[in-house]
């Protein structure tokens, strides 16, 4: 922070700090951070979760629900003010559903079990450059498999006209949506919003889950930074 954060504000008059962090939603977590930045500015510092920060920044002041689609996925039920309800995401091994990281997982257990059409196969073996085993090690004994998955999910971007490929995703996507979105009481009655780079450079198939089940997507947004400035504006 010193090194990277300070030289950057270095002649600007900071009054207040919002800080938005994954991870940041027990009072001890918040107060960590909140030590560490009131170190070095002297202003009113404030910290909150990630899921907070995608909230205000999709929903504004409004009722909605707000989604995060990225490496990992979560969601939950606004209404104006805070977030009333939230359904765990439970992490890339038992939920995430949606996200990258399950997307890159279903990808390559699609591929290893010989799920997918023998030519995309081929050619994600050879485009990676991969085997099966280099695919074990990475998953299972190296740190972060959940980033590692995540950066596969590229090659769905890239092949998302290949029908099997455009199935693997759009089931994921509705997998997100029962289990997560359609378990808020009158989801119906909500706009749903959604931020993070899956979300956003897979809009098509996206939206035409959210069709199948009747969900009505509002906003999708790469990132909440723009939506967080209008709200503390």
């Amino acid at each position: 922070m010193e090194a990277d954060l300070l030289p950057s504000i270095k002649g600007f008059d900071i009054e207040a700090v919002y800080f938005y962090g994954a991870g940041c939603t027990s009072p001890a977590k918040k107060q960590v951070i909140y030590d560490a930045l009131s170190l070095f500015l002297p202003a009113s510092i404030e910290v909150y979760s990630d899921l907070t920060g995608a909230a205000r920044a999709l929903c504004r002041q409004q009722p909605g629900i707000a989604c995060i689609l990225g490496t990992g996925s979560n969601s939950c039920l606004y209404n104006g003010r805070a977030i009333i309800s939230n359904v765990s995401p439970l992490g890339y091994i038992l939920g995430d559903e949606g996200s990258g990281a399950v997307l890159g997982r279903l990808l390559l257990s699609g591929c290893l079990k010989n799920q997918l059409p023998a030519h995309l196969i081929d050619k994600f073996m050879s485009q990676y450059n991969v085997t099966a085993e280099d695919v074990l090690e990475r998953v299972y004994r190296q740190p972060f498999p959940n980033r590692y998955l995540a950066t596969l999910s590229r090659f769905l971007f890239e092949n998302i006209h290949e029908p099997a490929i455009y199935e693997l995703v759009y089931k994921g996507f509705r997998s997100f949506f029962v289990r997560n979105v359609m378990q808020y009481a009158d989801f119906e009655a909500y706009p749903v919003h959604f931020t993070g780079s899956i979300a956003f450079y897979y809009q098509p198939v996206l939206r035409d889950a959210a069709r199948s089940l009747s969900i009505h997507i509002e906003r999708i947004e790469l990132t909440p930074m723009p939506g967080l400035l209008a709200y503390h504006s």
